[in-house]
């Protein structure tokens, strides 16, 4: 039997029930209905701020884990929120640490832009210049713009909208098929 394939989920946001953590968790509420396994990246505050100098072996523990991370994954899923224009330093910072290495490097990657409609803007562009640099493979088609309020949240904190978890079901089928 083939594994089913894996998404890494990135959040962007430190604070705890954010929406774009709650989008991600609705995500892998779903996944399984689509015939995908899901992995929550949960260790942004333990990265220690980039450097350079740093970025060689061996590597400080959390960067060496976001790697081993992402070099398991066959694809990954972002959501972030946007913080003056772009995407918040701590997530800006993640996204340096993985432009030393070769993890991400042609593999399938996409974000949900979860902002309510006329924000975001500043970090889909932070993140399509970012993702460029990495080498990822952009899925346009699976990059898309899904506005969640709070008041869609149920009370286990996922998104309680049937056409909203239709939706992020479409975006994990479009990075299946473009995965391994």
């Amino acid at each position: 039997m083939t594994p089913m394939p894996v998404i890494l989920l990135l959040s962007g946001s430190l604070r705890k029930g954010s929406t774009n953590e709650a989008v991600l968790r609705t995500v892998q509420a779903v996944a399984p209905s689509v015939g995908v396994d899901t992995a929550m990246y949960e260790d942004l505050v333990r990265l220690p701020h980039f450097n350079p100098d740093d970025d060689t072996d061996p590597l400080p523990a959390p960067v060496a884990a976001l790697r081993a991370a992402l070099d398991r994954a066959d694809a990954v899923l972002i959501c972030t929120p946007e913080y003056a224009g772009t995407v918040p330093g701590s997530f800006k910072n993640l996204l340096d640490w993985t432009v030393g290495g070769t993890e991400i490097c042609d593999k399938p990657a996409a974000w949900i832009n979860a902002a309510a409609p006329g924000r975001g803007q500043g970090a889909e562009a932070t993140l399509r210049t970012v993702l460029g640099y990495t080498g990822a493979a952009v899925v346009e088609s699976a990059c898309v713009r899904i506005p969640v309020g709070r008041d869609m949240l149920d009370d286990g904190g996922l998104v309680a909208d049937p056409s909203v978890r239709r939706q992020l079901g479409e975006v994990l089928a479009l990075l299946t098929r473009t995965a391994g």
